[in-house]
């Protein structure tokens, strides 16, 4: 896979250069910032997450994953006061939300991160890309369906986001 490379990133822009057709590209950044919810349990958890957050990036948008911007909690008692701080001053910075969905159950940490960024009125994306949503009411909870936006693929999440720009 051909990647992008950041040559610069300037307040307001960020240049590209398009290793696909050697082309230097100007991306203008939008300012807003998306929080990245979901389970952070598992190595393939965290990559799918860290695919949605390159995917925001290359929109413009700012981005805030809990595991590389607070940490991971891995039993140092110390640290479950900053990660839940920084988690929460991030969610209240934030202008969007995307929750992942996938799994059996959400998580305890992504229902409530998107409960909450939902109570004080920020915009609120679920991706569901492992079940069609009709087949996932339990897993997900009747208010997450009721109340928030939830998209089945990262193509659909892609659509929704470019109307934000």
């Amino acid at each position: 896979m051909i990647k992008n490379k950041i040559l610069k990133d300037y307040v307001g822009f960020i240049i590209y250069f398009n290793l696909a057709n050697f082309k230097i590209e100007i991306i203008h950044k939008n300012h807003m910032k998306i929080y990245i919810a979901g389970p952070l349990c598992t190595k393939e958890n965290r990559e799918f997450l860290e695919k949605i957050d390159k995917m925001c990036k290359s929109f413009g948008f700012e981005t805030f994953l809990p595991h590389r911007d607070a940490g991971l909690y891995k039993g140092d008692e110390d640290k479950i006061k900053y990660i839940s701080k920084k988690d929460l001053e991030e969610i209240n910075k934030c202008d969007i939300m995307v929750g992942i969905l996938n799994g059996i159950c959400i998580g305890a940490g992504t229902a409530w991160e998107m409960g909450y960024a939902q109570a004080i009125n920020k915009k609120v994306i679920g991706l569901k890309t492992d079940r069609k949503i009709k087949e996932s009411i339990a897993d997900i909870s009747v208010i997450i369906a009721g109340c928030v936006h939830i998209v089945e693929s990262i193509e659909a999440l892609k659509k929704e986001l470019e109307k934000l720009i």
